[in-house]
């Protein structure tokens, strides 16, 4: 397999081993790391065939795990390609709600009409301030900071496409039943419904809570995650007609594909968001690129590769293609809560 070598690299580099050194734990070296695969054989892929596909399709999901500078290393790689080859990118991002849209664009200007780098930080500082980022972490600002300034260095827009945070908390906490018919009005419905794939919904997230199974808190968080993905999905669709009914700038460079920025939970297997998206707008030609951290130990592709099969779906290939990466840490996240939780799941048995 070709090994695809980033320019910035070596600073990727320098990152990842910082949060080695804070975790004391070496990074791993893998035969994966740098290659990309179809994910439904394992063939591998150049960057070159991998840019004739996406520079293709009308939506490209460039599927992330949100802390990892290498993912966003190869957002940009990606996205800078598409403009070298003469395309006008929207791009998308999970991170912000579809709300955020304007400040993006204030942000997008800004990069465009500052006329010194300390304008253009305090106007970045100031839509930062209405973002409500105080208290999130300044490093992962800089890594959509750094993609949204390539929007403003390039002339293309940027747009959010979440639901509020608050929107996001009150159903956590209430339940969609527990909201009033004021807030209900205000959320998205594409009406799909699966109970095979809410059952795997709802173990991926008692895993990912280290096994504890917190009951109705779980068919909250399920909830959420389907209001989520309802309301991201009608904001790409509003961006992919957007993009279809916009006319050629004087550069004449072809407007779009949609570019969005995700987290890699939302478009595994083609669920999630993009069989929303297919259900509201089934012309649309859309691509996942899953960038994909190895595994703690080493593992063959072919346990990457494994399909779902659920009822109803499947067999389905986890992404299009995959790009594999080093990881951020190796560190086990459950294993300071082991006991805690031990004792936890002993007390709910009723030991």
């Amino acid at each position: 397999m070709e090994r695809l070598i980033l320019p910035v690299l070596g600073v990727v580099l320098c990152l990842l081993c910082g949060c080695a050194t804070t975790s004391k734990i070496a990074m791993r070296d893998d035969p994966l790391i740098g290659t990309v695969v179809k994910g439904d054989t394992g063939e591998p892929v150049r960057f070159a065939g991998l840019m004739e596909t996406l520079i293709h399709s009308d939506i490209i999901y460039l599927s992330e795990k949100h802390d990892n500078p290498m993912h966003h290393a190869i957002q940009h790689r990606i996205i800078q390609a598409l403009i070298d080859q003469g395309q006008a990118p929207i791009l998308g991002f999970e991170f912000f709600s579809y709300q955020d849209t304007p400040l993006l664009l204030n942000l997008v200007d800004a990069g465009k009409e500052a006329h010194s780098s300390k304008m253009e930080k305090t106007v970045e500082q100031r839509i930062m301030d209405k973002l409500g980022w105080k208290n999130q972490s300044d490093t992962m600002w800089g890594y959509y900071w750094d993609l949204i300034k390539l929007a403003a260095d390039n002339d293309f827009p940027a747009a959010g496409l979440d639901l509020s945070a608050t929107q996001k908390r009150r159903i956590t906490r209430k339940g969609l039943e527990g909201l009033s018919p004021i807030e209900l009005q205000q959320l998205f419905s594409t009406g799909l419904s699966n109970s095979a794939y809410e059952s795997h919904m709802k173990s991926v997230f008692v895993s990912v809570h280290c096994g504890m199974d917190h009951g109705r808190m779980t068919d909250r968080l399920y909830d959420t995650w389907v209001a989520r993905n309802d309301r991201m999905a009608l904001s790409v669709v509003e961006l992919f007609n957007a993009m279809q009914t916009q006319d050629l700038d004087k550069a004449e460079r072809k407007t779009g594909p949609v570019v969005i920025i995700i987290g890699a939970g939302h478009t595994e297997y083609g669920l999630g968001l993009m069989d929303r998206v297919h259900h509201l707008k089934p012309n649309a030609v859309q691509t996942n690129l899953a960038i994909t951290e190895i595994e703690r130990e080493p593992a063959e592709l072919s346990q990457y590769l494994k399909p779902l099969s659920i009822e109803g779906l499947g067999p389905i290939a986890p992404a299009d293609y995959l790009w594999f990466t080093q990881r951020v840490s190796y560190e086990d996240p459950c294993e300071k809560f082991k006991t805690t939780l031990e004792k936890m799941k002993k007390r709910k048995k009723g030991l």
